[in-house]
């Protein structure tokens, strides 16, 4: 188990979802965007929604940062709850002058040591004096992940976050994600069109396409047929298998043996 970030009561972790929905119904006109939709998030879980475009992956998320008001159902959140929340997008004027270190500070009063731990926690310290308009894509999503880190979050809500970000940059987002979570023991509400990524990943999987079409560990949805009738080849393609064997891995990939349980492979 990690070590509690040292700025959480660590008994604030351990006492049911940080948030969840109950028969969550939102409709835009005459469309149900969501229809009776369940989903919980658990502190130190990370939860990823998959679906089609236009599954309402966003409008769940706006949904539990109280951005969208439900039709029916409800929106329930831990007392006190700290949500920090990275967009699918962010514009900037490309006019304005304004240095990394000042976009993050635009939103709250921040001291220049607390900018300079979540900037090194995203792992883009160097991009301090760096214009903001001058960063690569990856860049800024990780600027955007210490933006995200400001408020001490109990729940980080990722919208795409790896949208606009080539192959190298989304492994490094991604470490960077984990290695959070594992650090601050937050739980994680991530949204994403990569599947690859999410199956190997996320802890849990929810299927989406305007009610919860299936749920569960990775290598259990990849096999649901629900997910094969919505991503088609691609879910064959990178479906997850389990084998049982006696031995583990260790990080650079060799086998520990005297070990039981089941190896999960993307």
């Amino acid at each position: 188990m990690s070590t509690p970030h040292p700025n959480r009561d660590p008994s604030a972790l351990f006492s049911g979802p940080l948030a969840w929905t109950e028969d969550l119904t939102v409709r835009f006109g005459s469309r149900t965007v969501l229809d009776r939709v369940n989903v919980a998030v658990e502190p130190g879980e990370v939860v990823t929604l998959i679906g089609p475009n236009g599954a309402g992956k966003t409008t769940l998320v706006r949904a539990v940062l109280g951005l969208v008001a439900p039709d029916g159902g409800r929106v329930l959140r831990r007392p006190n709850l700290r949500i920090g929340y990275m967009p699918q997008r962010l514009s900037v004027d490309q006019t304005l002058p304004l240095t990394v270190r000042r976009f993050l500070a635009l939103w709250r009063p921040v001291t220049t040591d607390r900018v300079a731990a979540a900037l090194e926690e995203a792992g883009v310290t160097r991009l301090a004096d760096s214009a903001v308009q001058t960063i690569s894509g990856g860049e800024m999503q990780r600027v955007l992940l210490a933006r995200a880190l400001l408020g001490e979050p109990d729940l980080l809500v990722l919208d795409e976050p790896d949208q606009a970000v080539d192959v190298h940059g989304q492994a490094e987002l991604f470490n960077r994600i984990a290695q959070v979570r594992l650090r601050r023991g937050c739980g994680v509400l991530l949204v994403s069109h990569d599947l690859h990524t999410v199956m190997a990943r996320t802890d849990r999987v929810i299927c989406l396409n305007a009610h919860v079409c299936c749920s569960g560990r990775p290598e259990d949805v990849s096999r649901h047929p629900e997910y094969h009738a919505l991503f088609g080849g691609h879910a064959r393609d990178l479906a997850v298998y389990v084998h049982h064997h006696d031995h583990a891995h260790a990080g650079d990939g060799k086998v520990v043996h005297d070990h039981d349980g089941d190896c999960c492979h993307g």
